[in-house]
């Protein structure tokens, strides 16, 4: 197997990514490649592989997918996986992928993502990721036909990957899904692996949190331009009045019962799902169209 896991952010991060991805348990022809997707720097080259971890720089795009398929490019194992850099995973991480052995239509398996756990005392935003489970594989397999798997954790069988195309990389979210679908469309099928786990840190302020929210958005409406049905809009001014009542009246409750964590989800909630609806306005291609007012504020040096 080739773990592959994209990376965008500061050197001290990418320690300690190296650091927990160490802990993971290898076997004969497995490996594990970090592809350093930060904007700047040098055409892609190889700066080190202690501890069998690999990291790479994949400069040119700043996507995922493009850091992904980068990174799978790599390497020749018969199955891939993706995890993202904000996880921590398991050490037997692989050994729990094929257990048991994936059936022979399988083109994706769904690996385990459980929110980091916090205290009651923590960050508003950090307790209702954790206390909705905002990151498990659930939130996106329970849509039905358009279910997908996040590559938050997942393995993809490597031929059904190079068949369908690879990753989109001129997209900066919502390729997961983007792949999921090109994937059943041919015949591939998803399989859970819910003890392949990693914990998945969360937003740990509510700027930090809105921002992921929107471009989650961003992703949404996409898929929904590609994939019609598969992400339709909610209606922002019926939302937003939705979520003025609902959260008038949880904080109303929850200050009766002196319920923290009730209180953190009528202020949250609401927030989550406008953010969400928010972030449909803006271009999720990268680069930004010239043509979008939202070109200067997006591509501003980092």
């Amino acid at each position: 197997m080739d773990v592959v896991v994209p990376f965008l952010g500061e050197p001290a991060h990418l320690e300690e990514l190296r650091a927990r991805l160490v802990r993971l348990r290898l076997g004969p022809g497995d490996s594990v490649v970090v592809v350093d997707n930060t904007p700047g720097g040098e055409p892609p080259k190889s700066i080190g592989g202690e501890g069998g971890v690999r990291v790479i720089r994949a400069t040119e795009r700043a996507t995922p997918g493009f850091a992904r398929n980068r990174g799978a490019a790599l390497g020749g194992a018969q199955w891939l996986v993706f995890i993202d850099a904000d996880t921590s995973p398991s050490p037997d991480l692989l050994d729990r992928y094929f257990d048991p052995p994936p059936r022979d239509r399988t083109g994706l398996l769904a690996g385990g993502v459980l929110d980091e756990a916090v205290p009651a005392s923590a960050g508003a935003a950090a307790r209702y990721q954790y206390l909705r489970g905002a990151m498990s594989q659930e939130d996106t397999l329970r849509h039905g036909r358009w279910g997908y798997p996040k590559t938050a954790n997942v393995a993809c069988r490597r031929s059904a990957f190079e068949a369908a195309g690879r990753f989109r990389e001129d997209i900066r979210a919502g390729e997961d899904a983007d792949l999921a679908y090109r994937l059943r469309t041919a015949g591939w099928e998803v399989e859970r692996r819910d003890g392949a786990t990693v914990v998945h840190r969360s937003r740990q302020t509510t700027r930090d949190f809105i921002a992921q929210k929107l471009l989650h958005g961003a992703g949404g409406a996409w898929l929904e331009r590609q994939y019609p049905g598969s992400h339709p809009s909610r209606g922002l001014a019926g939302l937003v009045w939705w979520g003025l009542r609902a959260a008038t009246a949880g904080l109303v409750a929850a200050a009766w019962e002196r319920d923290r964590d009730r209180a953190v989800w009528a202020l949250f909630d609401p927030l989550d799902l406008i953010a969400w609806e928010l972030g449909r306005s803006l271009p999720n291609q990268r680069p930004v169209p010239e043509r979008s007012h939202w070109r200067r504020v997006l591509e501003r040096p980092r």
